[in-house]
């Protein structure tokens, strides 16, 4: 037999000192990379069923109570092993594992966001234009706008009528649904477009949403095709043009999730950031069996888009007030219950993109099949707007994950001055409460079609459920 090769001194020394940075792909069993995949089904099944903030918290609900949870009722007494959630008006939610032990040991928390960049109609938006209807919109959060002309478009969301009563709005995801379109210009006459800045190739006021162009059949009537339009909305929706001021309506990509690439090995969908992070840290507390040792919580919010701002953003009480009440359960201060509590912010990284390298420091950037992502900070130019997490609580957080077998990596959202980015770790800090991101490489972010690598998602589920049995 040939004689295997000694190791030299160095590669001895290399192999014990330097960083070891795992591809999941090789460092996971076959057996979990199934596990994984069978993992993802579920995923992309509720990124189909949740691409609004309602719908995923509807969604949220739904799994929950047929995992045995109820809403939660602050006059309560509940024991060891007991499952509760608050519903945030219809657009968050809170879910409680309570805990064997006393909350005034804190809590485990794992927070994530169900909104996602998309286009939202405006109070007025239906016009005619030279025999063609539109819907006038206002973009949501940070969007590369020429990313969504000629983009198959569904309309999502609500209508509360003058009468109160409330429609469910759901077009363009059947297969024999009609589906909405913001157009653009042929190159053959895009001369002047091609001059504009990159950031204005399209204008926030140009994403106007074709809906239609027959008339009603009357060629005295001014505004025909409108008129069509509103006729066809009141006998579906039985509403008249004024109800679309008090209604929230969305245009999201029509498309489904589908699996990428030859060997299946990716996600593409809409609306992956943050609803990969949101998903996992709810399927880790739905799998919780029995009590944990500390009680284990996790929360979906709202508008993390644009700054978490609102009453079911996490710049608002709501969680906090919930904590307080769980403290209040069992006398314990409210003020004690948050300080001793550790958070997992659960949102999603850059991941490394070779098309696109210069914007990335790639010594610390995070790459797609490499593992669950440890962002210590986020923010933007010297830090402004960010959770820096402290050394401590990096260092409890990867000795958790090694302990468990998480393959886990670091990352930071670009080079120092060329943007970065926030999360909802900072809110939760602020309570103080120890706070860290952690989440799924993505490429392509806010794009309509983000990529996820699903052993990286299968490695976010795993880290979450790690820390609700720490």
């Amino acid at each position: 037999m040939p004689k295997k090769d000694k190791k030299t001194e160095a590669s001895e020394l290399k192999e014990k000192l330097f960083m070891k940075r795992q591809n999941t792909g090789l460092a996971m069993s076959e057996q979990d990379i199934a596990k994984a995949d069978k993992f993802c089904e579920g995923y992309k099944a509720f990124l189909d069923t949740g691409k609004t903030e309602r719908e995923a918290c509807a969604e949220a609900v739904r799994l929950a109570e047929a995992a045995g949870f109820v809403p939660f009722d602050k006059n309560a007494n509940y024991k060891a092993g007991d499952r509760v959630y608050l519903n945030n008006r219809g657009k968050a939610i809170i879910l409680a594992v309570i805990g064997k032990k006393s909350v005034e040991n804190g809590v485990n928390l794992v927070a994530a966001h169900i909104d996602s960049p998309r286009l939202d109609l405006k109070q007025n938006p239906l016009y005619e234009n030279e025999g063609l209807a539109y819907f006038k919109t206002h973009y949501y959060g940070g969007i590369k706008k020429y990313q969504w002309p000629v983009t198959p478009l569904a309309l999502h969301g609500v209508i509360y009528k003058a009468d109160g009563s409330r429609v469910d709005v759901k077009l363009g995801e059947d297969e024999n649904d009609p589906v909405l379109v913001v157009t653009d210009i042929l190159p053959h006459l895009a001369d002047e477009q091609y001059k504009r800045p990159v950031a204005k190739v399209i204008t926030g006021e140009e994403l106007n949403i074709l809906i239609g162009s027959r008339p009603f059949r009357d060629d005295k009537a001014s505004e025909a095709v409108k008129l069509g339009i509103m006729c066809i909305l009141n006998e579906k929706y039985g509403i008249t043009e004024s109800d679309f001021i008090s209604a929230e309506l969305e245009c999201v990509p029509a498309f489904k999730a589908k699996d990428v690439g030859f060997d299946r090995s990716m996600v593409g969908a809409y609306g992956q950031d943050d609803r990969v992070c949101a998903y996992t840290a709810l399927e880790a507390i739905l799998a919780i069996k029995g009590a944990p040792n500390l009680t284990a919580v996790t929360c979906l919010t709202d508008k993390e888009e644009i700054g978490s701002e609102g009453n079911t953003g996490l710049r608002s009480a709501y969680l906090k007030y919930f904590l307080y009440d769980l403290g209040a359960m069992y006398g314990v201060d409210g003020r004690t219950v948050l300080s001793n509590s550790k958070c997992l912010s659960a949102d999603v990284n850059a991941a490394f993109d070779p098309t696109f390298s210069e914007p990335f420091e790639k010594l610390n950037a995070s790459f797609a099949g490499r593992g669950v992502v440890i962002t210590k900070y986020t923010g933007a130019r010297g830090k402004s707007g960010t959770n820096d997490s402290s050394a401590e609580y990096v260092s409890e957080i990867r000795q958790m994950l090694d302990k468990d077998g998480v393959i886990w990596q670091t990352g930071e959202l670009g080079k120092v001055d060329f943007g970065g980015g926030g999360t909802v770790a900072m809110y939760i800090a602020n309570l103080d409460i120890n706070t860290i991101d952690v989440g799924v490489p993505v490429l392509s972010m806010h794009a309509p079609f983000e990529v996820t690598a699903k052993n990286d998602v299968y490695m976010a589920y795993k880290a979450f459920r790690t820390f609700f049995k720490n």
